[in-house]
């Protein structure tokens, strides 16, 4: 069975469909699709109401104003996706501020009157993050596919979780998602820190990442931090360093004290629930127990980086 034309409305989608091996079947993307390498020459069906240039507390500002008015942050391109006529469209509706929400993508298959088949994703642990990768790949006709790559992942994150139980200790971990307001990593994020040998705080495996006040942080005592703005790339995240070495200095955390907060890739790990969270996984652990992972921090040393 060939795959039909596909449209991914999010990068984590993109993602899975080429991991699945039907790279050659998408027809279209969201702006945001930039992995892996030649994606980005699929025309582009979505767009920002909001710019995503400036400092996070101005984005977070702008979305919220934008969301208070009761408009998407993203809009799909209705034309484009008509001149792409994909059977499948791959899409979400775990985040509004993520991707284009659910209601739009369903508003304009109905306005095309297409047919084509919308596939959901809303992942909030690791295994569901698998499972949409069985859903997507019987969406495709890639259901062998789906099952090796399944089947890889969870080898590679066994044998992870085995070495870092061996470590000895489980330092307490806190994951920073948005640097302004403070919010730190839910969903599949608790599940990554116990994977890598550490002691997840504040959330629970399947949660919503919560915003924290400036009290609520200074209760908090972490042995190691992790920072990994949703969207940012380092040298995006390296801008907002000045204010954020600030607030650790007030703190005073453990983590801070003893060199071990680190500042990662949150463009392309930790925040896109798909292949590469094995990955994020690897990244993790060479932060929580850099005696045990070499091999991961030179890997991937190019990905993540302390904050001093």
């Amino acid at each position: 069975m060939s795959s039909p034309r596909i449209v991914t409305l999010l990068p984590s989608a993109t993602e899975i469909v080429c991991a699945l091996g039907a790279r050659e079947n998408l027809v279209g993307r969201s702006h945001e699709c930039d992995f892996p390498q030649g994606v980005s020459a699929l025309p582009v069906l979505t767009s920002s109401r909001v710019s995503f240039a400036g400092l996070s507390g101005q984005i977070d500002a702008d979305v919220r104003s934008l969301l208070k008015s009761a408009l998407a942050v993203y809009e799909v391109d209705v034309d484009g996706l008509e001149r792409a006529a994909p059977e499948v469209i791959v899409t979400q509706d775990l985040c509004d501020v993520c991707a284009v929400s659910l209601h739009d993508v369903q508003a304009a298959v109905a306005e095309l009157n297409s047919g084509a088949r919308v596939i959901s994703l809303a992942p909030t642990r690791l295994e569901d993050v698998w499972a949409d990768l069985t859903r997507v790949g019987a969406a495709i006709g890639r259901e062998e596919e789906a099952r090796a790559a399944i089947a890889d992942i969870e080898a590679r994150v066994a044998a992870i979780a085995a070495r870092a139980a061996a470590a000895g200790s489980r330092p307490s971990v806190l994951t920073i998602e948005w640097i302004d307001p403070v919010m730190v990593g839910g969903t599949w994020m608790p599940q990554l820190v116990d994977l890598a040998g550490g002691t997840p705080l504040v959330t629970q495996p399947g949660e919503h990442a919560p915003t924290l006040s400036e009290a609520a942080l200074a209760e908090l005592a972490p042995e190691v931090v992790l920072v990994k703005p949703c969207g940012y790339e380092l040298a995006r995240s390296r801008k907002e360093l000045p204010a954020l070495r600030e607030r650790l200095q007030r703190l005073d955390w453990p983590a801070w004290k003893n060199g071990r907060v680190w500042l990662a890739d949150g463009n392309a790990f930790f925040n896109r629930p798909g292949p590469r969270l094995v990955e994020s996984l690897e990244i993790m652990a060479a932060c929580v127990h850099p005696e045990v992972f070499a091999d991961f921090a030179e890997q991937h040393g190019a990905s993540f980086e302390p904050i001093q």
